[in-house]
């Protein structure tokens, strides 16, 4: 294996060899040259004729060769590799075509390596091989260029040679001898010759022209070469030339700056920077920081000093350090806790929520007691609109502290709670870093709201930051990644608020108290609308007090017939249209009486016809009906269950959006009425001869959960024994196979609901006594309710005897 050497004057050699310059060795005649002639693999050059190139002789084999050439003719082939790695390479791995060379110099060196000067003769195909020891030897043949005297051929080279002088002229690799060798080449062979020598090329390109003796075809092969190469260089030369200005204009401003330094000195008046860096370093002195805070906003001025106010380094360390200078290090207000008027507070602010308040004030006694904040994290979970953002902005005010909102709600980015390290542009502190800044106070009330719709994706989980922030033995050192100082936040106290508890992370969730916030009553709507939404929506429409009223029978109007929701979100709603269409008739009749009075009969001309029927409950008529109970995160509802049966082969049908452990409860209801069928007087004799479909309407809503199977087993039940379910009766309950009905949760808000929508009766588990008595009294009332142990005292209650 053959290498090439570096050598500066390889080109310069070439030209030599290639222009017929007198002063090159003479050379040999065609007609001289022997039959036979050792051959030289080489690993990563191809040799045209004409060129003259140093050589790097290692292996054995080869070195022979090179004595042996040297002591007779000194001609021998030289041939391109197919395998570049290849030592001692066999007549298949050598291309067939090369050039007959002949060697001008060698010498020999200490590590038994030789270095040779070859110069390349005539193309030469290699016919057959007649020795592979000690090293190739082949017969071949001349391989004349066939050239044309034509138009087209001209033309072609002239264009070669004008592309070829402009890449001389760019490219800095390239001497003023090869620019005097194209100008003196008139051969058409020759020049391309010399253009493959000194053009950029891969070696397969190169083997390429070697082996292709028609000059035409070799020329319109290297004219999209050059085309090539001359864009390649003038885009190279367009963005040295860019990078050069750019150098050269940052070091012209940095000295021009460095000037002007020396001349404010001189004429004794103030550096700005040096300005600047002064009251940095004096505000780090004047601001209570953490010790380890102060150390790293002097290490940061020390940088900022050695900087040109230039340079881009320079704003992002400044920024830096105006966040540093800007927190709560030390600032906060002092608790002002007095429980009597902490209770005034929520009362005045707040309807009912008796139990609530209660722990609120408890965990306000323990902060008054203890000066800290050690215990848990108080997380309010409950529907929409009952007052969880509110109720903690009332501690905030309880407690005399600042008061911010955090809506975690969509929130997908760790980077949101932990903020983006400084690499990146930017880059800023975290969504609580932010909030202590803006309101100045280390020990606010943060509402971190909407804690179940936290998400997560590919830039981390949100939940998983947040759970270092909420745990009070880990978060006096939480550390921002932006700041990257640890910051105390033991002193803040988090509320968190959800609609339910399933989706939080299951370790956040350890950490945090629940205070459950039940649905409203519509006495409790009355009393919320009558102090609160109804005064506030008339100061809000401009409107003195007195110019309009709105009885209590009216408002009951309102919640009973354009309202069904567990707050009193859509209930103010439908109060602020009422007030709006008051005011517009008080502005349109001046002279109109006042008090403008809002009785019941005017609600269709304002709010239009009664969204909700304010009736009993849905009549049943048919068989395969029944009325359930149901929990959902914005309160409870009321659901009916269909069933129907239809010829078939048994099987049994389920839709309306049910989730798996619903279509389980399905299953095991069918079951148990199959395996009591003799006992309730079911006939299945012809059961393999009919399908059942259960359907639970609202089939774009998904639907799951146990607590389905009584309601899934009583309209099977009425399927089957043809006996109608009772339309004032609701049930709800988990079953086994066994006949048993299991206890299940949110009794609280599905009775609410079945008040809500005119039920009279429900059904409930034993196991579920005591939550009943957690019913408000005035729901209690409206309300008869059924407590069962086993399936065998459901049905009773629940089908009529017809």
């Amino acid at each position: 294996m053959t290498q090439p050497m570096t050598s500066p004057d390889t080109e310069f050699i070439s030209i030599l060899g290639a222009s017929g310059n007198p002063e090159a060795p003479a050379r040999v005649s065609a007609h001289s040259l022997p039959q036979v002639i050792p051959i030289l693999g080489l690993s990563d050059i191809v040799i045209f004729p004409g060129m003259v190139a140093p050589l790097l002789v290692e292996t054995t084999q080869s070195t022979k060769l090179i004595d042996d050439v040297v002591a007779g003719d000194r001609l021998l082939g030289v041939a391109l590799q197919r395998k570049p790695e290849a030592e001692n390479p066999t007549p298949d791995e050598i291309h067939e075509v090369g050039c007959a060379a002949r060697l001008l110099k060698m010498l020999k060196f200490p590590d038994n390596t030789v270095r040779v000067l070859v110069e390349g003769l005539w193309r030469v195909r290699i016919k057959e091989y007649t020795s592979t020891t000690p090293y190739l030897s082949a017969k071949f043949e001349l391989m004349k260029d066939l050239t044309e005297d034509s138009v087209e051929l001209t033309a072609m080279m002239r264009n070669a040679q004008g592309q070829f002088q402009d890449i001389i002229k760019l490219s800095p690799a390239l001497s003023e001898q090869v620019k005097i060798a194209a100008l003196n080449t008139e051969n058409p062979g020759h020049f391309t010759d010399l253009i493959a020598i000194n053009l950029n090329l891969s070696l397969e390109e190169r083997q390429a022209l070697l082996e292709n003796t028609s000059v035409k075809q070799r020329l319109s092969a290297l004219l999209p070469m050059l085309n090539r190469e001359h864009e390649v260089l003038t885009l190279s030369s367009k963005i040295q030339s860019e990078v050069a200005t750019s150098i050269s204009k940052t070091q012209r401003d940095f000295f021009l700056r460095e000037q002007l330094r020396a001349i404010q000195r001189e004429l004794g008046e103030a550096d700005t920077n040096l300005g600047e860096i002064r009251s940095l370093q004096d505000k780090i002195e004047g601001t209570p920081l953490s010790a380890e805070a102060k150390k790293v906003a002097l290490q940061e001025v020390d940088r900022l000093q050695q900087m040109p106010t230039v340079a881009a380094e320079y704003a992002v360390t400044r920024h830096y350090l105006d966040w540093i200078l800007s927190l709560p290090w030390e600032k906060e207000t002092d608790d002002k806790i007095d429980l009597e008027e902490a209770e005034r507070i929520l009362n005045e602010q707040h309807f009912g929520l008796m139990k609530v308040k209660d722990r609120l004030l408890e965990f306000l006694a323990v902060i008054k007691r203890r000066k800290q904040i050690k215990g848990p994290i108080l997380c309010l979970v409950g529907p929409p609109g009952v007052g969880k953002t509110s109720l903690g902005r009332s501690v905030a005010d309880a407690l005399g502290r600042k008061f911010a909102r955090i809506s975690l709600g969509g929130m997908r980015d760790e980077a949101e709670i932990r903020g983006h390290r400084r690499t990146y542009v930017g880059a800023m502190p975290g969504r609580i870093i932010q909030t202590l800044r803006r309101i100045e106070s280390r020990n606010p009330v943060i509402l971190l709201d909407e804690l179940d719709k936290v998400g997560a994706d590919f830039r981390g989980d949100p939940a998983a930051a947040l759970l270092e922030v909420l745990d009070p033995a880990q978060n006096n050192t939480f550390t921002d990644y932006y700041l990257d100082i640890p910051f105390d936040l033991s002193r803040v106290l988090f509320i968190t608020t959800a609609n339910w508890l399933e989706p939080i992370h299951p370790a956040l969730r350890d950490r945090l108290e629940v205070i459950e916030l039940p649905s409203y009553t519509e006495s409790e709507k009355l009393q919320i609308a009558r102090r609160y939404l109804v005064p506030r929506q008339i100061e809000e429409h401009g409107l003195a007090k007195g110019e309009v009223k709105i009885p209590d029978t009216t408002i009951r109007r309102v919640i009973q017939d354009y309202t069904r929701e567990a707050g009193v979100r859509q209930l103010e709603r439908e109060i602020a249209a009422l007030t709006r269409k008051a005011t517009r008739k008080l502005v349109s009749n001046g002279h109109f009486a006042r008090p403008l009075v809002l009785k019941p009969d005017l609600l269709k001309d304002y709010l239009g016809s009664a969204r909700f029927v304010s009736e009993m409950a849905e009549i049943i008529k048919e068989i395969g009906i029944a009325t359930g109970m149901a929990w959902t995160p914005v309160g409870g509802e009321v659901m009916f269950i269909e069933a129907t049966r239809m010829p078939g082969k048994g099987n049994l049908l389920l839709t309306g959006s049910l989730g798996e452990v619903m279509k389980e409860s399905a299953q095991t209801a069918l079951s148990y009425l199959r395996s009591q069928s003799a006992t309730l007087g079911i006939d299945m004799t012809d059961y393999g001869k009919f399908d059942i479909h259960i359907h639970v309407p609202a089939g774009a809503t998904p639907k799951d959960g146990p607590s389905a199977g009584v309601t899934l087993l009583v309209a099977l039940a009425s399927l089957l024994t043809r006996h109608r379910v009772r339309s004032e009766v609701a049930m709800t309950g988990e079953i086994s196979l066994r006949g048993r009905v299991l206890r299940v949760g949110g009794i609280k808000e599905k009775v609410l609901a079945a008040a809500r929508f005119g039920i009279k009766q429900i059904v409930l588990p034993e196991q579920n006594r005591t939550d009943w008595a957690e019913v408000p009294e005035e729901v209690r009332k409206k309300l008869q309710a059924h407590f069962v142990r086993r399936i065998s005292e459901l049905l009773p209650l629940t089908l009529s005897s017809k």
